[in-house]
């Protein structure tokens, strides 16, 4: 809003002032809970539970990471975890732009059948014992593809992607058909370029579900050399709290106090969350660009 000498009007400039005011202060009550987590990851466990860390570290000491990363077994975990979130990420962007494609094309013959098959797995599913018999019985345990095969496509995901291609022109797709391309050739060389926002998105949709999988690893894989950073984690915070709770009159007790559940739970969130967090700043055009696309059109 202007004024008639073309500059900004009071109103609009404190109306401005205000939302700006909010934002700020909703962006930081975001923030908060992970900079809480920094600052008590590295304060003593004494501070943490007198609620005596606020912003900063209180009696700062960097024991909770010594214990985390002391023995290398976190990061052989990390390294599977990287394991699992790539072949994993890969495999589900291969497998939702196979179903995408032909599925946003109104020529597929039975796409209507199809579609409702599809929409069906999205409310009725078979529940977690029948997909550990199978598991089981196809030999997949203590294996990777244990994770992979189940999850090989989200229905949600592909449905998103198949509304960003249908909002593509349909003129590229009958050019380059015109010119003899195939439908290989034309969702590898046309449609992908195009799709970049959307499988950005979905890139980290995928990505950030593997990286913290935890569950289904703790279900299917039992040897300790395949166990990833989530579960991992999850074990050496249960170490500390029966420590204490074993030992917790004794002089061992005593020894573990800088150790205690809460210290561990913040250094493993920064650990964890770090590498999303450093990812994501490259994805994030493409990522706020793709969701909202793929989420409006169809």
């Amino acid at each position: 809003m202007r004024s008639n000498r073309g500059g900004l009007t009071p109103g609009y400039r404190v109306a401005a002032s205000v939302n700006y005011l909010l934002l700020a202060c909703l962006s930081l009550i975001t923030l908060y809970p992970f900079w809480y987590e920094i600052a008590a990851s590295f304060s003593s466990s004494r501070a943490i539970t007198a609620g005596e860390v606020f912003l900063w570290p209180v009696e700062f000491n960097v024991e909770s990471y010594k214990r985390l990363l002391e023995d290398g077994q976190l990061f052989r975990a990390m390294g599977n975890t990287v394991i699992v979130t790539a072949v994993g990420t890969v495999l589900n962007m291969v497998m939702t732009i196979m179903a995408a494609y032909p599925l946003s094309r109104k020529r597929l013959y039975g796409r209507g059948l199809l579609l409702m098959f599809i929409t069906f797995t999205m409310i009725f599913v078979a529940g977690m014992i029948p997909n550990f018999i199978l598991i089981k019985s196809l030999g997949l345990m203590d294996s990777y593809w244990a994770l992979w095969l189940p999850a090989l496509i989200s229905t949600y995901n592909m449905f998103v992607m198949k509304s960003f291609m249908e909002g593509l022109p349909e003129e590229i797709e009958e050019s380059a058909s015109i010119d003899g391309a195939g439908n290989w050739r034309i969702l590898i060389q046309i449609m992908m370029p195009l799709c970049k926002p959307i499988l950005a998105a979905l890139s980290l949709f995928y990505a950030v579900g593997w990286w913290n999988s935890y569950f289904n690893v703790m279900l299917y894989i039992t040897r300790s050399s395949l166990q990833t950073m989530m579960l991992k984690l999850y074990q050496m915070i249960k170490q500390v709290d029966q420590s204490l709770l074993n030992n917790g009159g004794g002089s061992e007790g005593a020894a573990v106090v800088l150790l205690t559940p809460e210290a561990i739970k913040a250094a493993s969130v920064v650990i964890a969350i770090t590498p999303i967090l450093l990812v994501y700043p490259f994805l994030q055009k493409h990522f706020v660009k793709g969701v909202l696309i793929g989420s409006v059109k169809g």
